[in-house]
């Protein structure tokens, strides 16, 4: 592995507060929902996410797989940005793994989260999918805290160039993402 840097304080690189994420998920975001058949007959304004190539979808208990079009984008772009570092540091493939995504106004939610506009997604920092090697070969394990000063790198880029909003969460474990862009 060359070249892993990460960043030097997750929680200066990552401070966004939770008024700049709502702030831009109002203004860009959906109206909030109540349920998961609203966000479903939203086609035109939603997008659903699914585990793929670039990134595994957690087993979501508290939020629903639909983002707008630009936090679609930026998942995929994370996703795909992180599998490119790896090859490049000359480590093995793992997937990002989305804990979070669309959240529908209940008892339990925040009454203000970013996560009603369907513009933000909290990614996993602590827990990463491995990509196995297509012929059965054993692949050898990278760690999650290398991983995570890869995404760390990733995410800094992405956050410079003015593509989002990134709020570093300890206690939930991940990185608590919300788009710039439609």
């Amino acid at each position: 592995p060359r070249n892993i840097r990460g960043v030097v304080s997750y929680k200066r690189s990552f401070g966004d507060l939770n008024e700049k994420h709502l702030n831009v998920a109002q203004a860009i975001g959906i109206r909030v929902l109540s349920s998961r058949e609203e966000a479903e007959k939203m086609k035109d304004q939603l997008q659903p996410i699914t585990t793929n190539e670039l990134y595994a979808v957690d087993s979501l208990t508290h939020s629903i797989p639909f983002l707008i079009p630009g936090a679609a984008s930026l998942l995929d772009t994370i996703g795909h940005n992180f599998l490119d570092s790896l090859t490049a540091k000359g480590l093995n493939p793992n997937k990002i793994i989305v804990t979070s995504v669309l959240r529908t106004r209940n008892g339990n939610a925040s009454p203000n989260s970013a996560h009603f506009y369907g513009t933000t997604f909290d990614v996993s920092w602590k827990r990463f999918q491995k990509i196995e090697d297509e012929d059965g070969r054993p692949l050898q394990d990278v760690s999650a805290d290398t991983l995570k000063l890869v995404l760390s790198e990733v995410l800094r880029d992405l956050r410079k160039a003015d593509k989002c909003y990134i709020k570093y969460e300890l206690k939930q474990g991940c990185f608590h993402i919300t788009t710039r862009e439609k």
